[in-house]
């Protein structure tokens, strides 16, 4: 999520003009750990959202997250 913030912010934007973010999770046991991180970054009205649970990612990442911002 750090890494999130940062380059939505070295690309002009802040984490409020994130609309809609996909979560792929390697393990969903995972997922409400990573929910309360997630929740920690965003404001009301959060972003729409899914989330799906996938076999492996790639460098054997626990999740990848795409997010598409706009103003």
């Amino acid at each position: 999520m750090d890494n999130l913030k940062l380059y939505t912010e070295e690309s002009g934007y802040q984490m409020k003009d994130i609309l809609k973010c996909t979560v792929f999770l390697a393990d969903m046991s995972e997922w409400s750990a990573f929910n309360d991180v997630y929740g920690s970054y965003f404001k009301k009205p959060f972003p729409a959202r899914t989330a799906v649970a996938v076999k492996s990612l790639a460098l054997d990442a626990r999740v990848e997250i795409e997010c598409i911002a706009s103003r």
